[in-house]
């Protein structure tokens, strides 16, 4: 491990979100940590196969940037699914199986890993309600945009009032992929398309930040702040699972995405 001394995480951070009184967020990257090698050095992913010693202590600083103990920072087994679940507190047990949380709890931060697919937070003001999403393509082609918002709305939020930030995920310019790709997304919806340029030869480049973001103005979202990040590009800041796949080091490091309501 490094040396554990005085941690400095650097959290991107969303102005939109930082407009909102009583709310702490952070989009956290890989600085500040503990971890060595492919992990260096802030990974907060336990599903790695980085120590657990060393993904806990990465955890208990994020957490203790929110003035909190590592119980109170919440992810969940995420599956890539459209599931949402809603916190009243720390769980009680094992991670639920799920791609989004939602809470009216304060003080307690819920979070979204990820490598490359988008976090997106959100907060409604008004009703003090925050959510955390994890949506890489097959959840935002599947609907957990959609899902966490309908999970905001039943605990008394609204659509109208919400803000939500797309975080630091994998660019257009890094997404390359194949035409059967993209005949997923048009099958679902011909306007799809719009999403997709050329690539080399037949291959394609997806924009994952358009895509979320249409989806969430399509769903009635209209204060939607989309970040500039691109996490393959930046290694020296974020994670990346496409970036460790071309180099076949096996494994990845995951970054944490977090937002609170202020006590």
């Amino acid at each position: 491990m490094n040396d554990p001394a005085t941690p400095t995480l650097e959290p991107v951070r969303s102005a939109l979100l930082d407009a909102i009184p009583g709310l702490k967020h952070g989009f956290f990257g890989r600085i500040g940590g503990v971890s060595d090698g492919i992990y260096a050095s802030l990974n907060a992913g336990p599903g790695s196969n980085d120590s657990a010693d060393a993904v806990a202590e990465n955890r208990a600083r994020i957490a203790a940037s929110f003035g909190l103990t590592s119980e109170r920072l919440l992810s969940v087994h995420q599956i890539h699914s459209a599931d949402a679940v809603i916190a009243d507190g720390p769980w009680d047990n094992e991670r639920p199986r799920a791609d989004a949380i939602v809470t009216r709890c304060p003080d307690l931060a819920i979070s979204a890993l990820a490598a490359d697919c988008t976090p997106v937070l959100f907060a409604d003001p008004k009703s003090r309600i925050v959510a955390a999403a994890h949506a890489g393509w097959r959840g935002a082609l599947s609907g957990v945009l959609e899902r966490t918002i309908a999970s905001i709305e039943r605990i008394g939020g609204s659509k109208t009032r919400l803000v939500a930030a797309i975080g630091p995920c994998i660019a257009q310019a890094s997404y390359e992929v194949g035409p059967e790709f993209e005949a997923q997304f048009v099958e679902n919806d011909r306007a799809n398309a719009r999403f997709f340029a050329p690539g080399e030869g037949d291959r394609r480049k997806f924009d994952l930040k358009a895509f979320c973001a249409a989806r969430l103005r399509a769903a009635g979202v209209s204060a939607v702040d989309v970040l500039p990040n691109d996490t393959c590009a930046d290694e020296e800041h974020f994670f990346s699972n496409r970036r460790a796949v071309k180099r076949a080091e096996g494994d990845y490091g995951r970054n944490l995405s977090a937002i609170m309501i202020v006590r």
